[in-house]
């Protein structure tokens, strides 16, 4: 995470962002490595029942989307659970998606394509879930990504925002696990954000409030949360 402090740290003097693909390669491994053990433990078994009727229609057959997948850890996972769906992952990073068909080919998935493509011009429509892990404060228009997204989905289609957990407020954020957010945020999603077009800067700790502030600015009528761990907090989103 700290190989690149040095750029990093001249960008913020010059009031400007560091973009995720100018990262040493190593922390997309690391990224990929950080998250693993979390989506395999939670994703089919605890955060996809606590989301209205998605696991049922996932079952019948689905269209997913998975936005700024990475090396489509959560991808594979869906199509692993649900081999009557069709899982597409998307991101902008192109090393990220050759890594993730890599693994998804390892693991002997034939339900799940990746596409290099960003949150506001990813392919297709209809969608009866469209997933963000851990991704979508690292964007610089996440208000437009969910407007995208919602112009995206069926009728009767949901949006899955996974985000790292935090409160609504600084001191209710100063315990170990928002300490790391903070320092993670800092290095990487801030910068991710101010590299982007509109450079919101929402950062990893943003928190519910503010998380459904930009999901209402992006046209959705109803935002939950669905569940929670100590490092993810998952909501759900409708039209």
């Amino acid at each position: 995470m700290y190989k690149d402090r040095g750029r990093i740290a001249e960008r913020i003097r010059n009031g400007e962002g560091f973009g995720w693909h100018e990262h040493d390669p190593e922390l997309f491994v690391g990224t990929e490595q950080f998250f693993r053990p979390g989506y395999r433990a939670n994703l089919v078994d605890v955060w996809l029942p606590a989301l209205d009727g998605v696991v049922d229609t996932l079952r019948a057959g689905a269209t997913v989307a998975d936005i700024g997948c990475g090396h489509g850890v959560s991808t594979t996972l869906l199509a692993q659970a649900f081999p009557q769906s069709t899982i597409r992952g998307f991101d902008y990073h192109d090393a990220s998606i050759a890594r993730a068909t890599e693994l998804a080919a390892e693991e002997g998935v034939d339900n799940a394509t990746f596409t290099v493509a960003s949150a506001t011009d990813f392919p297709g429509s209809d969608y009866d879930l469209i997933c963000y892990f851990d991704c979508l404060h690292d964007m610089g228009d996440p208000v437009g990504a969910l407007r995208y997204a919602r112009g995206a989905l069926a009728d009767d289609g949901a949006v899955m925002l996974v985000e790292p957990f935090a409160r609504d407020s600084l001191p209710e954020n100063l315990n170990p696990v928002g300490r790391m957010y903070y320092a993670a945020s800092t290095v990487l999603c801030t910068p991710s954000s101010l590299d982007q077009p509109v450079a919101l800067g929402l950062g990893a700790q943003a928190g519910e409030r503010r998380l459904a502030d930009v999901a209402a600015e992006a046209g959705f009528g109803t935002f939950r949360r669905a569940t929670e761990t100590p490092f993810n907090l998952v909501l759900e989103a409708r039209p």
